[in-house]
């Protein structure tokens, strides 16, 4: 399996993202596979640039034993083609990245170097069947449980379909 760049993108990326990538850092780990892949995450907003996930999310993932290291970012256009897919937690976050995109695509004079995929990561659940990995950071202890257990079972999808190739 050649080296895979995956980057998770939410809003704010303190809370879904981050978890995303803890997890999918996990799963790595866990099967030995960390030499082969390349994982970050970022936010389509600023708002939270340099700060760590999110206290609350940070402990529900340790209490899986999921360590959360970012520090939240906010995606650029050099992402698009840095990562090979670049897996979003909700519409808005798809239709964002999506419009980053289109905004390369109108650049004249660029030269054609390839874009990552852009994809819901909710597209990889097996156990749920959801469109959106909810926002959990105006709610309580339960929303950053339900995207822990959603984003365990969509980063396992993941990781399955890219070991197939």
């Amino acid at each position: 399996m050649t080296e895979q760049r995956l980057l998770f993108v939410c809003l704010g990326n303190i809370c879904r993202s981050p978890a995303a990538e803890g997890v999918f850092l996990h799963l790595l780990a866990r099967e030995g596979l960390e030499q082969q892949f390349v994982v970050d995450s970022a936010g389509t907003g600023g708002w939270h640039v340099g700060n760590p996930a999110d206290r609350r999310m940070r402990a529900a993932a340790e209490r899986r034993g999921i360590h959360l290291p970012s520090r939240a970012r906010q995606i650029e256009t050099a992402d698009l083609h840095r990562f090979d897919r670049i897996l979003t937690m909700d519409d808005d976050n798809l239709r964002a990245v999506q419009a980053l995109a289109r905004g390369l695509d109108r650049q004249p004079h660029q030269p054609k170097v390839p874009m990552a995929r852009i994809e819901p990561i909710t597209r990889y659940c097996g156990r749920f069947q959801v469109r959106d990995v909810p926002d959990p950071y105006y709610g309580g202890e339960a929303g950053f449980e339900q995207v822990l257990d959603l984003l365990e079972d969509a980063c396992f999808g993941l990781l399955q379909e890219l070991r197939r190739g």
